[in-house]
């Protein structure tokens, strides 16, 4: 059995790597054609980003591939034999923790580099050592006393359930609707500076958009976002009573009130074709398969593993072979999700035009630098929204790529 989960996992490193190589050629040659979209000078930026970006995740799917055959040759038995408790509680606290925390520790120079040297080099990250390491410390003391009680509670379920996985799913089903409920509130006490829009006339345009499609919140705020990046963005936060609309200071300095109402309009096209409730939906299906498969495991598994089949064990063992899993349902989701970004874009540009989407979509991608053009194998598999030129054609605007589209599909000898 143990078997058949290396070998899926091998096909998921191999796949992660023959994907990333043919993306980062796909942009190199990409990068030489006419610029699209994005300003002249930003466009090869761009590319030279993703390029980077792209190498960077290689490395480190190398890396964590050699992580993976650690932990299952002789790294979880070595901290199994490590620990001593014996309330299975406290085990699978102790057991789950030290996995994360070791993984953590293992990948963490890779998110320094992204953060320190790859995003600040090509002007995104204004992350300061100071505010990184009170992040840090924030993070890591709720996900030890969050994160235990969860932990405790699965393992108590497991332990005292012949059908755990059942239970265990309604309860961890249960906590994700919690914590997605409580995000915006927590961001608001321990690390983001809310405010009420200073802007008036804007509040009050935003409030009338949010009434016209019946939008019930607990007001628009503006956030601090720019103390760590300088990417545009916005969001709805949490569920019921705790919803909110929240805009990046960023994009409220960058973008016409009229290009963030299309913006918005976008993510209220969200709201009105019930896709929030549809995603929840279908993470609640994926996760249900999820703990059907990892609540039926056979022995054999963790005897291969020197594990014995127990709740601290069967955590970890979810965790480390999930992703296998997510990966191979990812195009399913990939595509669902971009069927939803085109859906809520026309939702957006009736309920405020299309120039002022499509202008604010332009600007969005200059200045995240968002390189428009990836290889069609790629935006299969990884792209939850739909390639800008797409979502422009969509739009009924002329993004003047033929040539661009003929000449890589003739490098690439691909179709549409």
């Amino acid at each position: 059995m143990l078997e058949m989960f290396v070998i899926a996992y091998c096909l998921y490193f191999l796949f992660n790597i023959y994907t990333s190589f043919m993306q980062v050629d796909f942009v190199k040659k990409a990068k030489d054609l006419e610029p699209i979209i994005l300003e002249e000078s930003k466009y090869k930026v761009a590319a030279n980003y993703s390029i980077e970006k792209e190498k960077i995740s290689i490395l480190s799917t190398f890396y964590d591939f050699l992580i993976f055959m650690m932990w299952i040759s002789f790294g979880l038995s070595a901290l199994d034999s490590l620990i001593t408790a014996e309330a299975f509680w406290l085990k699978a606290i102790l057991f789950v923790n030290l996995f994360i925390i070791i993984n953590w520790v293992l990948t963490l120079p890779f998110e320094l580099y992204s953060t320190f040297k790859l995003d600040k080099k090509y002007g995104f990250s204004n992350m300061t050592v100071d505010l990184y390491i009170k992040d840090t410390i924030k993070t890591g003391a709720l996900f030890l006393v969050l994160g235990s009680i969860v932990i405790a509670g699965i393992a108590f379920i497991i332990e005292s359930f012949p059908a755990w996985w059942i239970w265990g799913f309604i309860f961890i089903f249960g906590i994700i609707i919690l914590i997605n409920m409580l995000y915006p509130v927590i961001r608001d006490k321990m690390f983001d500076k809310f405010e009420k829009l200073k802007d008036q006339e804007l509040e009050g345009k935003i409030e009338k958009l949010l009434d016209e499609v019946g939008f019930k919140s607990s007001g628009v705020f503006s956030v601090d976002a720019s103390k760590r990046d300088n990417r545009l963005n916005a969001y709805f936060g949490g569920l019921g009573s705790t919803k909110r609309v929240v805009l990046f200071d960023t994009l409220i300095e960058k973008l016409s009130h009229n290009e963030l109402l299309a913006v918005l309009g976008h993510e209220l096209g969200h709201f009105k074709n019930g896709d929030i409730l549809k995603n929840i939906g279908i993470m609640g299906l994926v996760m249900f398969v999820f703990f059907a498969i990892f609540g039926n495991l056979p022995e054999e598994l963790f005897l291969g593993l020197s594990l014995n089949q127990e709740a601290s064990s069967i955590i970890v063992v979810f965790l480390i072979f999930s992703p296998i899993l997510s990966f191979f349902l990812m195009p399913l989701i990939s595509l669902i999700s971009r069927h939803n970004e085109y859906a809520a874009d026309e939702f957006g540009s009736n309920l405020s035009s299309k120039d002022d989407l499509v202008n604010a979509l332009l600007k969005l991608a200059n200045e995240n630098k968002s390189f428009p053009l990836a290889h069609p194998i790629y935006i299969f598999f990884y792209y939850s929204h739909p390639p800008l030129t797409e979502r422009f054609k969509e739009l009924g605007y002329d993004v003047n790529n033929n040539n661009a589209d003929e000449a890589l599909k003739q490098e690439f000898n691909y179709d549409e």
